[in-house]
């Protein structure tokens, strides 16, 4: 088996959130290209409009006709299924609504902690309150009457830090946010395309609430963490070519490439351009004879983190051990991937120990028969066609639909680059 062929991938799931958001905050209209258009995404829209927000498609572009910072009051839960993109960077949006309201989600995303917006804005004015001693979904927060703060995050998280901007756009005076390792930032770049007052200081990001943004037209890339599995495969089948275009290449996005890169995986980068403050490209995989261990840790992480379920079905299959470390953010996703990693690859011929913030993966080893369980985690359901396909289809799982969450269409795309 090998992969084989040229292929885009779906709008940047992050960055479609993102587009979103700052287009209906912004005055007069926005035209969105590329949008993600799976179930994540789907609740932020969805929310969106319940807040007053017009928003349709026409043709290929969604069409948003943004309202400012004058957002519509609705009694009605605005349920984020299990989106904690749409629950944490919402919660900074409506910290700044002087009204009432309520957000929620699935089981999954209620057992999510949320107590790292909540201090934040809490402490910009926003009155919240949620279960579990206000640390979990559902909340409810009364907003308006911001005031500007300097706040340290304590790890790096580009929701968290998205959200505090969203409060921090509509806050009176100006507020710093300090991060100590820098995570994504298509919110900040999104932000002064808009019209935003804001810049980046060395380690500190400084924004000026009361700046109206101006609705523009938006071109969203596609997403690299959804191309990153077939990036993945691509690595572990010799003989594989495979070419994604269009994918986005911002650098607080390239971990895993760099990674992939020690390890001695042939990718390339090029047609490197930049629209509206995004840089995107062109992907060129070719298979791996061989590849080395590598660790993996401190400020790369947040740069990759979405990857690690991915780069870990890779590292089973490099010479020596590779460490991945200060990952402890991965045991609140969808679900304890850390755990899940481990114990589901193990099952099948892997040898994995669970790290307290992170796995030791000593390869190469033989993946054989067994079945895969998913835990309701897109990532890991990704993830487990990719070792089905590299284990000659011994190892089994049910996606459950889970695929199309952050990749719509991956069944298709994926039929056609296998060949052999």
């Amino acid at each position: 088996m090998k992969l084989l062929g040229r292929t885009v991938v779906p709008g940047d799931k992050a960055i479609s959130h993102r587009a979103l958001i700052i287009s209906s905050l912004s005055h007069g209209p926005s035209v969105i290209h590329g949008l993600n258009e799976g179930l994540d995404c789907s609740c932020t829209r969805r929310c969106l409009a319940q807040l007053g927000v017009s928003i349709h498609k026409n043709k290929e572009a969604w069409h948003v006709e943004g309202r400012g910072f004058r957002l519509d009051r609705t009694e009605e839960v605005l349920f984020c299924n299990e989106s904690g993109a749409t629950l944490r960077m919402l919660a900074g949006v409506l910290a700044g609504q002087d009204f009432l309201s309520f957000l929620d989600g699935g089981p999954s995303l209620r057992s999510r902690p949320m107590g790292a917006i909540i201090d934040p804005l809490r402490k910009m004015g926003a009155d919240m309150y949620g279960a579990a001693g206000s640390n979990l979904a559902p909340l409810t927060i009364r907003g308006g009457g911001l005031k500007g703060i300097r706040y340290e995050l304590p790890i790096p998280h580009a929701q968290v830090k998205s959200a505090i901007l969203f409060a921090a756009l509509q806050a009176e005076g100006t507020s710093q946010i300090v991060e100590p390792v820098q995570s994504r930032d298509h919110t900040e770049r999104m932000l002064k395309e808009s019209g935003a007052q804001l810049r980046r200081i060395e380690g500190t990001i400084q924004i000026t609430g009361g700046t109206p943004l101006e609705g523009r037209e938006v071109y969203i890339p596609g997403d690299l963490s959804a191309a990153a599995f077939l990036i993945g495969a691509a690595v572990l089948l010799p003989g594989s070519e495979l070419v994604v275009e269009n994918v986005g290449l911002n650098p607080t996005r390239l971990g895993f490439l760099e990674v992939l890169g020690q390890m001695g995986a042939l990718v390339e980068i090029v047609d490197l351009q930049e629209v509206g403050g995004e840089p995107f490209g062109t992907v060129v995989v070719r298979g791996a004879d061989e590849l080395a261990a590598a660790t993996v840790e401190g400020a790369i992480i947040p740069r990759l983190v979405d990857e690690i379920p991915i780069l870990a079905v890779v590292a089973t299959q490099a010479e020596g051990t590779t460490i991945i470390r200060n990952a402890a953010e991965l045991r609140s996703k969808e679900s304890d991937r850390l755990a899940n990693l481990a114990r589901e690859l193990n099952k099948i011929g892997a040898n994995i120990t669970e790290l307290p913030d992170g796995l030791e993966i000593t390869g190469p080893t033989k993946l054989g028969s067994g079945f895969l369980e998913n835990y309701g985690d897109h990532r890991l359901a990704l993830a487990w066609e990719v070792v089905s396909l590299i284990s000659g289809g011994l190892a089994k799982t049910e996606s459950g639909g889970l695929l199309d969450l952050s990749f719509p269409g991956f069944q298709e795309t994926w039929a056609g680059l296998i060949v052999g």
